[in-house]
């Protein structure tokens, strides 16, 4: 009778620990959530490290539950060898997985304090391309442009090359490239191109007080090449970041298109001359 007092008291304390380091784990994330929130009317605000911080405190208390429930359980005797020889199994695999836990956990530190990205910033990872969600203990959570999820652990990120298009500097250059034949106009195509980037209303002006003295064009274009079917023209477009920068780019390639073909500019297929070569004659069919 007294054991089962006893087991019971203790599966009492589990339970009381349990609510309790639930409830404590729910109230933390809204606090914190609250105080995020306030803090985000403030555009400059970086959320980044405040994210990690939530996430690696909500953590740390229901460890600290999860450890105050295991004190109430007294110790079990080993029975066997062979539960001892699958203790020892068990304990391989845990500590094979809570080494890769704990590498992402680190690297998650360290993408933190070093800050290669931020929430919010745009990066390549991977091939992978999306807006910065989230940074937690173990992984980073980009949006993509259809709105998907993309799950990158942070042991993995620390060994990757990343491409941040917002980090210092938030300005996009697109290159808009384009071939016409030959026998068009290169100085009209060329004007036209600067005309329609200079005239669309997502372009920025990049130049310094200096550079305006020195006389530099607004917008740059050169022919680049010639190539087989074409003379390949080149020209750099300026926008204040990477979105602006790919509607301006579609833009450009619509309204220099349509330019092209109002001024009789060609834009080629590509060509290749082909040479039929004729048999010769065998002897015995060669004329007498």
């Amino acid at each position: 009778m007294i054991d089962y007092l006893k087991d019971f008291r203790i599966g009492i304390f589990i339970a009381i620990i349990a609510i309790t380091t639930i409830i404590l784990g729910a109230i933390t994330d809204k606090v914190l959530r609250y105080f995020l929130y306030r803090k985000q009317a403030n555009k400059d605000y970086d959320a980044t490290g405040f994210k990690f911080l939530k996430h690696l405190i909500i953590t740390v208390i229901y460890i600290l539950g999860f450890a105050f429930a295991l004190i109430q359980i007294p110790e079990f005797k080993i029975i066997g060898h062979s539960v001892l020889a699958g203790a020892g199994m068990i304990s391989l695999v845990a500590g094979l997985a809570s080494q890769q836990a704990l590498s992402n956990i680190v690297s998650g530190i360290f993408l933190v304090i070093f800050k290669p990205f931020r929430i919010n910033d745009k990066i390549t990872i991977n091939n992978f391309v999306g807006t910065v969600e989230d940074i937690n203990l173990r992984q980073v959570v980009l949006k993509d442009a259809e709105n998907n999820r993309i799950i990158i652990p942070n042991a993995v990120i620390s060994n990757q090359i990343i491409v941040n298009t917002n980090m210092h500097d938030t300005k996009c250059c697109k290159i808009i490239e384009i071939g016409i034949g030959y026998d068009s106009d290169v100085e009209k195509a060329l004007e036209i191109m600067k005309d329609e980037i200079a005239k669309h209303p997502l372009f920025i002006d990049t130049r310094t007080a200096e550079t305006k003295k020195q006389k530099t064009p607004l917008v740059v274009a050169r022919v680049v090449a010639l190539a087989d079917s074409s003379v390949t023209l080149k020209a750099w477009a300026w926008a204040k970041n990477s979105t602006d920068g790919f509607v301006m780019y579609c833009d450009l390639l619509q309204s220099i298109k349509k330019r092209f073909d109002e001024a009789n500019i060609d834009i080629p297929y590509p060509q290749r001359v082909v040479t039929l070569k004729k048999d010769k004659t065998s002897p015995e069919e060669s004329p007498k």
